[in-house]
């Protein structure tokens, strides 16, 4: 049985999983990779995520009466047999867990067009980067990967090549000549992309998810892509008001950035043995208890403001 999947994770509402330090102007940037400043989630979040949604599945197994009302009672939880064998013991140095998970990285990124709805974009790394994930997992997935020069192609765009191209400023049609990303102006290049598209379409639990990618998808080059993701994400500003007057408090006025709904981004399961002292259950059922907390509720929530319908994603695996 299989030890090893890859999961797509698709935004329905805004994310922010915090990078926790102020940057610039953004009190509340997001998190990011250090080597390319892709947005990201960290591993260490997403396997929280997975723990907690365990955790309240084990909570709406038990009769009501057998629920945890306080800290104490939630520990019991935290220390359940189940929950321990897979994703290791909340006393530090007890067990390791004994699923693998990675960082949820970017694929598809979605940008605002003059041309259509928005654009899904994403970029020759990006590509290749899935391609080099799922051969390291032994997950059965390939796929010519365009490529884009970043110097003499900076403001090409590769588009899907199911309908003719059409003059300019024709909104009708599947691709003009020229699309805006944001306040960027792209020349189109067509091409075949359906390989690339039936594997997104893997990832992406939504509905009529191809025939939506042949009209959004853009690849762009990997600076173009690496100037989109560091300044087209979302940046709000938030407020606090007093309480009896309801007006705005003196100085309580941050910005916090987010990904935006429809960013598409995958993670790496890898699964051993249970580690645990008392675990008998083998790498394949580790990896089959993670993947069966999406078979009634193919959602995930990631990083904060839970209480105000941040973070939700709905979950695919590929292939599936």
């Amino acid at each position: 049985m299989t030890t090893t999947a890859i999961l797509g994770l698709l935004a329905q509402t805004s994310i922010h999983a915090g990078a926790g330090s102020q940057t610039g102007i953004i009190d509340l940037p997001i998190q990011r990779e250090g080597h390319n400043g892709w947005p990201c989630v960290f591993g260490s979040a997403v396997k929280g995520a997975l723990r907690d949604k365990a955790e309240q599945q084990v909570i709406a197994g038990l009769p009501a009466d057998k629920r945890p009302k306080d800290a104490k009672s939630y520990e019991d939880i935290q220390k359940n047999d189940a929950i321990v064998s897979v994703y290791g013991s909340s006393s530090a140095g007890d067990s390791a867990g004994a699923v693998i998970v990675t960082d949820a990285r970017l694929l598809l990124f979605p940008v605002r067009s003059l041309t259509s709805q928005f654009k899904w974009v994403t970029c020759p790394d990006a590509l290749r980067r899935y391609l080099a994930d799922s051969k390291r997992l032994g997950l059965p997935e390939d796929f010519e990967i365009p490529e884009l020069n970043d110097n003499a192609e900076e403001s090409m765009a590769i588009v899907h090549s199911g309908v003719q191209a059409s003059p300019a400023g024709d909104k009708q049609s599947l691709h003009s000549t020229d699309i805006f990303l944001e306040e960027y102006r792209f020349q189109t290049r067509q091409q075949d992309l359906s390989p690339i598209i039936a594997a997104l379409t893997q990832l992406m639990q939504r509905e009529n998810a191809g025939q939506a990618l042949q009209k959004q998808l853009v690849i762009v080059s990997d600076d173009s892509f690496a100037h989109l993701v560091n300044h087209a994400t979302p940046v709000n500003a938030h407020i606090a008001l007093d309480a009896l007057t309801k007006t705005t408090k003196g100085g309580a006025l941050w910005y916090e950035e987010t990904l935006p709904p429809e960013t598409l981004l995958y993670l790496c399961l890898s699964a051993n043995a249970a580690r645990d002292k008392n675990g008998t259950q083998s790498a394949a059922d580790i990896l089959a208890k993670v993947l069966g907390l999406f078979d009634k509720a193919p959602y995930l929530q990631l990083g904060g403001n839970e209480t105000v319908g941040m973070g939700w994603c709905i979950v695919k695996q590929q292939g599936a």
